[in-house]
């Protein structure tokens, strides 16, 4: 099973890393083959798996001020990676890129300047300029952190219609209408679900069955149960946690959130903890039950990923160098350790080739 593990450069990473994972023990292997690039911290794979896209999380690119947007194709037998070409994000340090479901555009969201982005897709992979850029407005309560909008996610419905913007700087979920062949993000209405002031909205994952969907906060440590209206794109806020457990003193930040493919469970990356949060989803309300944390074998969890089957969950800790593999109880959702992992430079960002 392939795996494609994104990181920050400038040290000793190179780029993106080719991984294969054993589907029976979630062993996780390096290939040896690395795809040159600068800071793909985030990654996305097309829907027909022949390409995959990497963000460039740098200010600057072709004496422009905007980070860039890389397309390669996947070699189908060895998973190895060849550049196709790149594009301006639109913003400076783009930190989250993703597909829509017909393959025809890519989305960024750009953090240090608040935009988001789209980029039409070709047939061939290649990516073309981009054909919108939206600037978010506003500012929050935390004065080092949100004088104005990041925008740090940006993510399609499962019906394909709507995108929903996560934005650290102004404490909403910015909402888009999906004009794949206006190749435009337009506001919708309702154009954003806004949370408590000082949550810092960061990643948003939907639930398989598109009647939930769940906002991992970075600033404060809370995930957002939120029930969806995929008629109109609406978000409704049902319930509020926090992502540590009671009594815990020390400085955390949230940073990535994933729904069991099951739909049973939902998994969020603590920071400073240096923990996965395990938490059961009621089928009726869409509400949460923590039931409870596993460390991650390192330090600074940043992005995780579940495989396709359910089984195994890949953390990856940036500032140790380490990615873990976590195994699945299929009965209760909690996770354990294997005792495998890999040793990857700066790792941010893991995909699977599903």
């Amino acid at each position: 099973m392939l795996v494609y593990v994104g990181t920050y450069t400038g040290g000793e990473s190179k780029g993106i890393y080719v991984c294969r994972m054993d589907p029976g023990t979630g062993r996780l292997e390096a290939t040896g083959q690395t795809a040159m690039a600068k800071n793909p911290s985030f990654l996305a794979i097309h829907p027909n798996k022949r390409f995959l896209y990497a963000v460039s999380e740098i200010d600057a690119a072709g004496g422009k001020p905007t980070g860039g947007v890389s397309a390669f194709s996947i070699d189908p037998a060895s998973g190895g990676l060849t550049l196709i070409n790149e594009r301006a994000s639109g913003g400076k340090h783009p930190c989250h890129v993703s597909v829509d479901a017909t393959g025809r555009a890519v989305l960024v969201a750009n953090y240090s300047d608040g935009t988001v982005a789209m980029l039409p897709i070709a047939k061939d992979g290649r990516l073309g300029e981009a054909s919108c850029v939206v600037q978010h407005e506003g500012s929050s309560v935390n004065p080092s952190r949100q004088q104005g909008p990041r925008a740090h996610s940006i993510t399609p419905d499962p019906g394909n219609r709507f995108a929903m913007a996560a934005d650290l700087g102004i404490d909403k979920v910015m909402i888009y209408r999906l004009d794949l062949s206006g190749g435009k993000l337009i506001a919708n209405d309702p154009p954003w679900a806004k949370v408590k002031p000082g949550a810092g909205p960061r990643h948003f994952a939907f639930h398989p069955s598109a009647k939930f969907a769940y906002l991992i906060n970075e600033l404060d440590s809370t995930m957002i149960a939120f029930s969806y209206n995929a008629s109109k794109g609406a978000l409704t806020e049902i319930q509020t946690i926090s992502t540590l457990p009671e009594g815990w003193e020390g400085t955390n930040y949230c940073a990535d959130v994933h729904v069991h493919p099951s739909g049973k469970y939902v998994y969020g990356s603590n920071r400073g903890h240096d923990s996965i949060v395990v938490c059961a989803i009621d089928a009726g309300s869409g509400k949460l039950k923590v039931l409870g944390y596993e460390s991650t074998r390192g330090k600074m969890p940043r992005n995780f990923a579940i495989d396709p089957s359910g089984g195994f969950l890949l953390a990856a800790n940036q500032d140790s160098g380490n990615i873990v593999t976590l195994r699945i109880d299929p009965g209760s959702g909690l996770l354990s350790a294997t005792g495998d992992e890999l040793k990857i430079p700066k790792p941010v960002c893991v995909k699977f080739l599903e």
